[in-house]
């Protein structure tokens, strides 16, 4: 049976960047299912095509924004390749945590209580959990929990050795307005990927959702994710997670196998 013969009806999606030639991914026309996506996993290996399920900005929407519109932008993307995770996340963490010239006593105190016990100090990355087994079967469990709730998702292939990757190589521009280079993100993911089993399960118009087979489960462990988190993604922090604290971050993400990430 060829790759054609298991597609339902779908597209090419065409960029609205440049001459109008890339076409980083294929999209389906209508709502994705587990076993579909089960299937094209099966398949990379042999197609070379990874499946990502899709949000919308409005599922109602025809155009199905932002693929289905052509706003992705894969020549504006370096190579995941050419970066460190761990200096990125170094990076974003000083950046986050920087004095603000207009700052007084009050706001400094405020943003120090949000990344208590570590204040403005990168605290390093948190120790890998080594081997992970189970990572890829509880990636296809967390796809149809997915689907569950977000039945209009669709399905989209893209030519990548990865989930990490394909956030890339599809042109997601989705933290845009933190950092407009989606290979820095794919860096990070991907190294979560071999540090705790970290799989890229669906993506929307500024959101990701990620499984995870092996989530940090000690005190310690969970504030160190929780930098890396906030490093990659603070509003995950400043908007998410009430009080607005890594404390209170870290506990909630502490065992649990289904990282979100919402970018304003």
């Amino acid at each position: 049976m060829s790759l054609e013969d298991l597609l339902p009806p779908g597209r090419m999606i065409t960029s609205d960047e440049g001459d109008g030639d890339a076409q980083p991914l294929w999209l389906s026309d209508g709502p994705a299912t587990a076993e579909l996506w089960a299937r094209m996993r099966a398949e990379h290996p042999r197609s070379g095509l990874w499946p990502l399920l899709l949000d919308a900005l409005d599922p109602d929407a025809g155009e199905f924004r932002p693929r289905g519109s052509g706003e992705v932008f894969p020549e504006q993307m370096t190579s995941p390749a050419s970066h460190d995770p761990a200096d990125l996340l170094a990076q974003w963490w000083t950046a986050c945590t920087a004095d603000d010239e207009d700052d007084d006593m009050l706001d400094v105190k405020r943003r120090l209580a949000v990344t208590a016990p570590f204040g403005q100090a990168w605290p390093g990355l948190a120790p890998s959990r080594g081997a992970v087994a189970g990572a890829d079967e509880l990636a296809s469990e967390s796809v149809r929990a997915f689907l569950v709730d977000r039945p209009r998702t669709r399905l989209g292939l893209v030519a990548a050795g990865s989930g990490a990757e394909a956030l890339t190589v599809a042109g997601w521009f989705g933290p845009c307005n933190y950092d407009n280079d989606t290979a820095k993100i794919s860096a990070v993911l991907g190294d979560w990927g071999d540090r705790f089993g970290a799989r890229v399960v669906a993506v929307g118009f500024a959101t990701l959702h990620l499984s995870v087979a092996a989530p940090p489960v000690s005190e310690r462990d969970a504030l160190l994710v929780a930098g890396e988190h906030f490093a990659l993604c603070p509003d995950n922090v400043w908007q998410g997670c009430r009080p607005y604290t890594l404390a209170a971050y870290a506990e909630r993400i502490t065992g649990a196998h289904r990282w979100d990430f919402w970018w304003d």
